[in-house]
């Protein structure tokens, strides 16, 4: 990760990402960043083929006819072929078949029509790659065909006779092509002018579409982004318009949560044409008025939405503990089935399958899944149950009758009971970084920018927020199901949100939380600011803390201070951040975190462990512990750890040359001063030790190492030694060490100056203090 903030300039927490995500080391960061991989249209196997095909048309006249699909990729993969037919001097025909009455893809009687009204050349957009039948139906109709698709073949491998474009079919570099991204290349190679143009259309359809965003996809939807928010098609920016999208700063989450659910709803409730209208007119006016009938169309979705899902959750209920869940029933539109089966599968974390039945023989079901199930394999283990079946490993539809759906829910959870695990049922926050709470601001945020366009294959960053605290919280939004809040972590306050959360956080405030969240620049009224978006949280369960370096006899150990050297040995001198990396003034526990996440062992090096280890183990945890004076007197203490955090500054000059990580900020600066100065500041702790050990009338043992610890915050080991060393110079006490024993002889008036442990006390307090407060003043300039 190292490597990766120095040579490309990143922030520690973007090189986490990066690393997770697989781009380590800097080359293949640097190409993912830049998200410029391309291909040539010449890529595809057949490609030449296919656009002689539809050149030999193009110059005969010939009646050419588009065949697309109900959905965005479908309607966008339409739109680009008929743009680039038109551009090359064609007149080509649509068809986009109707949810409700053809169902999905190319259908006979679909073939049967378009033969009768004289098309010569039927192009396939976003279907007919398991067409085997129509497709030959099409050709001995006289028809010639060119498929484009980008779905799975049929489980038996057939495919249709007919030239293909098709991206993992044909071999091209990037299998994970949408239809419109396939349409784009195929207008690329035909030399249509528009194709260029298109790239707004090609991002609309790839987003909606869910596939991967890595490879070509994501220079295809960076660059339609771009084109997308200067698109000069009516219909787009009249779309944008009526869902009051941000244009300047839209994104894929814009497109997959504003622009395509209203394009989708078309296509779902009503006629799909609707969008292709709406992409291909050239007219303002009716493109306002196409938009404004999907932004209807799209709040009837919602309502119909919401009342399936509420009859769907029944029949969950009933289904309790199953391991997937297969839900039917007669006035179920069939058009928002699929909706409603991604919200079970999200809600209840099991594949779901929604079974629209039209109350005339028929039934139709969408079904949707979690990452660990495949749901084309599923539905291919029982496909003796359906009628019809096809899609993803994440999406698919089918065919069914309404009398084989008992057998098919039964055959369904059988075969997810032999592929899932307990341990699949479990949704699973993951989590790309651990930052801390100096890390989330404006320059973070805006090089987060980096890594989009976010996506299937490309999620939006998560970033763990250890040892955090909830404050603030206030309800908004229409009926209070928001939550506006604020997080503290590492000294730093930052703002969040939670949405769809009932008006409730997870945890209750100002108890400690690891939180995971999302951060992003939060336009609004003109001004950009960044914020969090809350994913998840939960109290605090850290691992334990391994105490090391702290002697195991506290007696024993403050005879070895009276008895050792008064002077420590000259400690090598070395510029303070020579070797190690610079976390002072980001937050303890989100470094801490980060490099135990790592796997790798971790040691944090405190000022008094005896004083941070209450207030730590409450909040992190999994990495050892020791002191600064525990390393000073046994270097080797730190030798067995990748990774030597400090915690709080060292007491002494040169302390640093022993940890990796430098960690600490304004709060531990503080916080070491104060141990300091206890440590060393021994006039009041000398005049209560003498006291305790004269009313006492002297002490052995057990009783003489209760003395020395004293009451409330024990004294360290250290500690007591210096005293009983000091009281012994000045004959103030007189120690028998053998017996581990110390008598008060009659009081003698003396100078706490005559003795020479603590002029060398005094001068250490000295010196400790001018370094707390001279090098370490960067912590207080960055924590600022």
């Amino acid at each position: 990760m190292r490597q990766l903030e120095e040579e490309l300039g990143l922030s520690h927490v973007t090189a986490q990402v990066l690393v997770r995500r697989g781009f380590g080391d800097p080359a293949s960061a640097r190409a993912w960043l830049a998200a410029d991989e391309r291909h040539p249209p010449s890529a595809f196997a057949g490609m030449d083929e296919a656009v002689a095909l539809v050149r030999r048309h193009v110059e005969a006249g010939s009646a050419i006819a588009i065949h697309g699909d109900y959905d965005v990729d479908g309607v966008c993969s339409t739109a680009i072929l008929v743009r680039a037919l038109r551009s090359l001097g064609a007149a080509p025909s649509w068809y986009l078949p109707s949810r409700s009455e053809d169902g999905y893809g190319l259908r006979a009687h679909t073939v049967a029509r378009l033969a009768a009204s004289g098309v010569k050349l039927l192009i396939t957009a976003d279907c007919a790659i398991t067409a085997v039948e129509e497709v030959a139906a099409a050709r001995a109709a006289g028809m010639e065909v060119l498929v484009t698709d980008h779905h799975a073949p049929r489980a038996d491998g057939a495919l249709p006779d007919a030239p293909i474009v098709h991206p993992s079919l044909c071999g091209y570099p990037c299998p994970d092509l949408c239809a419109a991204g396939v349409a784009h290349k195929l207008a690329e190679a035909l030399g249509a002018p528009t194709a260029a143009e298109d790239l707004d259309l090609v991002a609309l359809a790839t987003v909606a579409d869910v596939v991967s965003l890595r490879g070509e996809n994501r220079r295809l939807v960076r660059e339609g982004l771009q084109a997308l928010r200067t698109t000069s098609k009516p219909g787009l920016r009249a779309l944008m318009a009526v869902t009051r999208c941000d244009v300047p700063h839209l994104d894929a989450r814009a497109v997959a949560f504003r622009l395509a659910p209203r394009i989708n709803a078309a296509g779902r409730l009503q006629r799909a044409d609707a969008g292709l209208e709406l992409v291909l007119t050239a007219d303002p006016d009716r493109a306002l008025a196409v938009a404004e009938e999907l932004d209807r169309v799209n709040h009837e979705r919602r309502q119909v939405e919401q009342h399936m899902l509420f009859e769907a959750e029944a029949q969950v209920r009933d289904q309790a503990g199953a391991i997937a869940h297969v839900v039917a029933a007669e006035g179920w539109h069939p058009g928002v089935a699929g909706i409603v089966a991604s919200r079970l599968a999200e809600r209840h974390h099991r594949p779901a399958v929604v079974i629209a039945l039209d109350g005339e023989g028929g039934a139709t079901g969408s079904a949707r899944s979690i990452p660990a199930f495949d749901l084309l394999g599923g539905l291919n283990a029982c496909a003796e149950h359906l009628r019809r079946h096809g899609g993803h490993r994440a999406a698919a539809g089918m065919e069914i009758d309404p009398a084989a759906i008992d057998a098919f829910r039964a055959a369904f959870c059988a075969h997810a009971e032999s592929v899932l695990t307990a341990d699949d049922l479990v949704p699973v926050q993951r989590v790309d970084a651990v930052a801390s709470g100096g890390d989330v601001g404006h320059a973070l945020a805006e090089e987060l920018t980096r890594l989009e366009p976010f996506g299937q294959g490309n999620p939006s960053v998560t970033l763990l927020i250890p040892a955090a605290q909830l404050a603030d919280a206030r309800p908004m939004g229409e009926g209070g199901s928001h939550v506006r809040f604020s997080v503290h972590a590492g000294g730093v306050r930052a703002r969040a949100v939670a949405f769809g959360c009932d008006g409730r956080l997870p945890v209750a405030c100002d108890t400690p939380a690891d939180v995971a969240v999302a951060l992003e620049l939060n336009h609004y009224n003109g001004s950009t600011e960044p914020r969090l978006v809350l994913r998840h949280a939960q109290r605090c369960t850290p691992a334990p803390i391994d105490v090391v370096g702290e002697p195991e006899d506290h007696l024993a150990a403050a005879l070895d201070v009276v008895d050792g050297p008064l002077e420590p040995p000259e400690p090598v001198v070395v510029p303070l951040t020579r070797g190690a990396v610079d976390r002072r003034g980001v937050g303890v526990a989100g470094t801490l975190a980060a490099l135990v996440a790592s796997g790798e062992p971790v040691l944090a090096v405190c000022s008094d462990t005896a004083a941070r280890l209450p207030a730590l183990s409450e909040r992190l945890g999994g990495f050892a512990l020791a002191s600064w004076p525990a390393v000073e007197a046994d270097p080797a203490l730190a030798a067995p750890y990748t990774h030597v955090v400090a915690i709080d500054p060292p007491h002494w000059r040169g302390g640093a040359a022993h940890a990796t990580v430098l960690a600490w900020g304004v709060p531990e600066l503080h916080f070491a001063r104060q141990i300091h100065e206890r440590e060393y500041r021994l006039r009041d702790s000398l005049a209560a030790l003498y006291r305790a050990l004269r009313d006492a009338g002297g002490a052995q043992g057990e009783r003489l190492a209760e003395l020395l610890r004293g009451p409330g915050r024990p004294r360290s080991a250290a500690l007591a030694g210096r005293l009983l060393r000091v009281l012994t110079e000045l004959e103030l006490v007189e120690l028998d060490r053998s017996a581990g024993a110390v008598r008060v002889p009659a009081a003698q008036r003396t100078e706490l100056e005559r003795s020479a442990a603590y002029r060398a006390y005094q001068r250490r307090l000295e010196e400790g203090l001018a370094w707390l407060s001279e090098p370490t003043a960067d912590a207080a300039a960055r924590a600022a």
